[in-house]
């Protein structure tokens, strides 16, 4: 084709999309059924990863959770069963119609690993026991992350080693341990939960940063293999929040009067946002959506600008607060002990 009608043609597609995300924005697309699909959790003994395993319950979603803590696990799955119970207790009982025996409905399990997601071969060994015990996963959430919390000059190489291999690192073994299938069958779903600080930085938290813009980059570049693949069922969907209100960063402050504006955000509200995206194929969701202007100005933007933004903010030290309370946590448990 010549290049003239090719760039011609591009031009309609790019201005075709943008008609299309305007309109998505207006009107609410169709969440898609997951249900009898089996879905894999990293990290879902505490935080998102046990709301995410809530939310995929309650749509009927055979589930397989992952943590380093067991009990955490555990609990995360008991809270999985109760849901299921409570969903068949409503579900309508009717009696055979015409002789003929009615069919039970389908009944969701959940199955607990303990895995760390940080150490290769722990990841390799749990998916074949995965895959031998449920079967082949079709949505993949990797939810699991660390900070260590300390100044770059404070923080042991070790926790920098540990922050980069679980937020980074771990979603090349998962990916690679189930990704064969699903483009075998051509249909999955894998979800990369990272963060507004990988998309743009703050002071403080450089282990942290790296990790998570390591993540965006590995999902982007993914997502576009399987664009250039042709798998187009195999769906993508990065998740981006602002800080969330967990212990994870505890402590953490942006400016006083600018704070009540832009608080942190309710843990249940980013995973209701990010399960919205997921079950309608949306590629990202940035929560709350002024990060998606943060992140474009950012872009474009001077540095020295940017450095002036962050200060009336008060960006620039928010991590402060949250470095302190985990090092006088440390004191303390050294004193103790």
């Amino acid at each position: 084709m010549n290049i003239v009608a090719e760039f011609f043609l591009v031009t309609l597609k790019v201005l075709w999309a943008f008609v299309l995300a305007g309109v998505k924005w207006l009107v609410r697309p169709k969440e898609k059924s997951v249900a009898g699909q089996v879905c894999l959790i990293t990290g879902a003994g505490s935080g998102l990863g046990r709301l995410f395993a809530k939310e995929f319950a309650r749509q009927r979603a055979v589930l397989v959770l992952w943590d380093i803590n067991s009990q955490g696990n555990e609990e995360t799955a008991e809270m999985v069963r109760q849901i299921y119970r409570e969903m068949d207790s409503t579900l309508p009982t009717e009696g055979a119609v015409d002789g003929v025996e009615e069919v039970p409905p389908f009944q969701p399990q959940v199955f607990t690993y303990v895995c760390d997601v940080g150490k290769r071969e722990s990841v390799y060994l749990t998916a074949e026991k995965v895959r031998r015990e449920v079967g082949d996963v079709d949505v993949l959430v990797n939810n699991a992350g660390v900070v260590s919390g300390h100044h770059l000059l404070e923080c042991p190489d070790e926790l920098i080693e540990r922050t980069m291999m679980v937020n980074c690192h771990a979603h090349f073994w998962t990916t690679k341990a189930f990704l064969p299938k699903m483009l075998e069958m051509n249909h999955g779903h894998i979800v990369t939960v990272a963060s507004s600080l990988g998309l743009f930085s703050t002071a403080g938290v450089e282990d942290y940063c790296a990790s998570k813009f390591g993540a965006v980059g590995f999902h982007e570049s993914l997502s576009h293999e399987l664009k250039a693949t042709e798998k187009d069922d195999i769906k993508m969907t990065l998740v981006c929040p602002y800080l969330v209100d967990t212990d994870m960063f505890r402590g953490c402050r942006i400016r006083k009067e600018i704070e009540p504006f832009l608080p942190p955000l309710k843990s249940e509200y980013c995973v209701k946002q990010a399960m919205r995206a997921i079950l309608t194929d949306q590629a990202m969701i940035c929560t709350p959506r002024l990060m998606y202007m943060v992140n474009f100005m950012k872009s474009i933007l001077p540095f020295e600008a940017v450095v002036c933004m962050y200060r009336f903010l008060g960006a620039d030290k928010c991590m402060y607060p949250f470095i302190a309370q985990r090092k006088q946590a440390m004191n303390n448990n050294e004193a103790k002990n």
